[in-house]
């Protein structure tokens, strides 16, 4: 196994970060990372805001479920997929953008994906660790608020940055059999290989340091996809001028 992929195997989210500072010239280089990603159709259309510590940081923190390591981590990022340079594009062309449409929702929110996975590669690479923050998105309208985000922007995520102070283990991922697929989908052998796999990662949250809980892969799945997984989405979406085609 090269160095590289002994990297992206050994990834873990950290939530304690010492108190080092990151210069921003090193930061800077992971974005310059992040923006050599791939693209759809050449659009770019990712946006990365860096909030300091201090309020607005904090006002982040508590509407991402009060987290606190958001209000902590040296460096905050959120991750915007943005359409809205794309506009400007179509103005400096006298020419009229047709927005709205399912597939530039798709295009930005993968471009911003791929972009942000860069970005913490290339941190982890120099020993940092990273949170991602999902749940920016729970109070989505406030974030954007905050944030000054225009039209055709929404915040997909945010992410913690900084040198790691906990050691946490590596989280077992799903089977390999049940991910990779040959030729046509198919889910023989998925139920007995995910039965084994709860296993698996019932012994690893019984046996991890800290945090530890009785708990199955599928039986937390099962929970999730019992409750609405945030409804306000849609509407908040659609006035910012995606998915309304």
């Amino acid at each position: 196994m090269n160095e590289t992929l002994a990297l992206l195997q050994s990834h873990r989210s950290i939530r304690k970060f010492t108190d080092e500072t990151i210069p921003q010239e090193k930061l800077e280089q992971w974005i310059q990372a992040g923006q050599a990603a791939a693209t759809s159709s050449f659009i770019q259309a990712c946006t990365v805001i860096q909030v300091g510590q201090g309020e607005q940081r904090d006002t982040l923190a508590h509407l991402a479920a009060d987290q606190k390591y958001v209000s902590e981590a040296p460096v905050f990022l959120v991750f915007c997929a943005d359409m809205n340079r794309h506009k400007v594009a179509c103005e400096l062309h006298d020419s009229e953008m047709h927005k709205g449409y399912t597939e530039q929702f798709l295009t930005a929110s993968l471009d911003v994906g791929l972009f942000a996975q860069n970005v913490v590669t290339a941190a982890e690479s120099e020993g940092m660790g990273i949170c991602y923050i999902g749940a920016l998105r729970n109070n989505i309208e406030a974030v954007a608020d905050l944030l000054e985000l225009p039209e055709l922007v929404y915040p997909v995520f945010g992410l913690c940055i900084g040198k790691p102070a906990q050691n946490p283990e590596v989280k077992p991922r799903l089977p390999l059999s049940v991910v990779l697929k040959q030729n046509t989908y198919s889910s023989e052998g998925d139920k007995t290989a995910l039965a084994d796999y709860d296993e698996h990662i019932q012994n690893y949250y019984q046996q991890r340091t800290g945090n530890n809980k009785v708990a199955s892969w599928t039986s937390q799945i099962a929970a999730m996809l019992q409750k609405e997984a945030r409804p306000h989405m849609l509407k908040f979406l659609q006035g910012k001028g995606f998915l309304n085609k």
